[in-house]
């Protein structure tokens, strides 16, 4: 009986690129892909779907769906990470299934529930796992390295124009104007402490005429004393910034 079922399979339409063998190249701490090419020669649209037998090790994309007559397909089969053994051989195994989809069809589920037995037909692939050489390994290292590093140095040309090129054009325009902005308030700052100073001595003048108490003609002059440093300090404090802000501007 099942000699019989397996004669009235009907054979597989769909063309596997490659036929028989999943090859999986390491190293296997990383996700490693492999793409298995659907083609469907036919004039009709063929429905398929790829099973393994070791579903939690391998991520299929896409999985099932519809080929179109003419045309092909590239499914991605990824092997997820894992603690590789040379000595052990893989017995995982990959199913290609397919059935060829009727005119009117609607639902592709559907599709696969009404289809007979001996409507469906499958290909049967085997998985290999492969470790490069070790000269492959030090060749792949070394043009890694020098891949890296020309990309590092272009990248640092490119960021070192464009750093330059946004430093010539917009900050330094912004330190410009900031710079002037503060002067402008130095220039200010300094005209306000003239004014104050002549007004104190005028009122110095005037309060020299008048007897007054001893604290009351100390503190217009305390006042002097004090008022001077401290708008001094101001305009250092400003002056300072400046300094700091093209610094800044600079180095970043």
């Amino acid at each position: 009986a099942p000699n019989r079922r397996d004669m009235a399979r009907q054979e597989q339409v769909l063309l596997l690129e490659p036929q028989h063998e999943l090859k999986f190249r390491g190293p296997f701490t990383d996700v490693v892909t492999t793409t298995l090419k659907l083609s469907n020669p036919t004039d009709r649209n063929v429905c398929f779907k790829v099973k393994t037998t070791a579903p939690r090790r391998y991520c299929v994309r896409p999985n099932s769906g519809v080929i179109d007559a003419g045309t092909s397909i590239n499914v991605s089969v990824m092997l997820q990470p894992f603690d590789y053994d040379p000595n052990e051989k893989s017995k995982h195994k990959f199913m290609v299934q397919s059935v060829l989809a009727p005119s009117d069809m609607t639902d592709m589920e559907g599709v696969w529930k009404d289809a007979k037995p001996e409507e469906l037909m499958d290909s049967k692939l085997r998985c290999v796992f492969e470790l490069p050489a070790e000269n492959e390994k030090t060749h792949d290292l070394d043009s890694n390295k020098i891949l890296s590093s020309s990309v590092l140095k272009s990248e640092s040309s490119s960021l070192s124009k464009s750093m330059s090129s946004s430093l010539d054009d917009g900050e330094v325009k912004k330190i410009v104007e900031e710079c002037k902005r503060l002067q402008v308030e130095v220039q200010r700052l300094r005209e306000e402490n003239k004014q104050i100073r002549e007004d104190d001595g005028l009122r110095m003048r005037k309060t020299s005429a008048m007897p007054a108490p001893h604290s009351s003609s100390s503190s217009p002059s305390g006042m002097v004393k004090e008022e001077g440093p401290s708008t001094r300090m101001l305009a250092l404090c400003v002056l300072f910034l400046v300094i700091g802000v093209i610094i800044g501007k600079l180095v970043l």
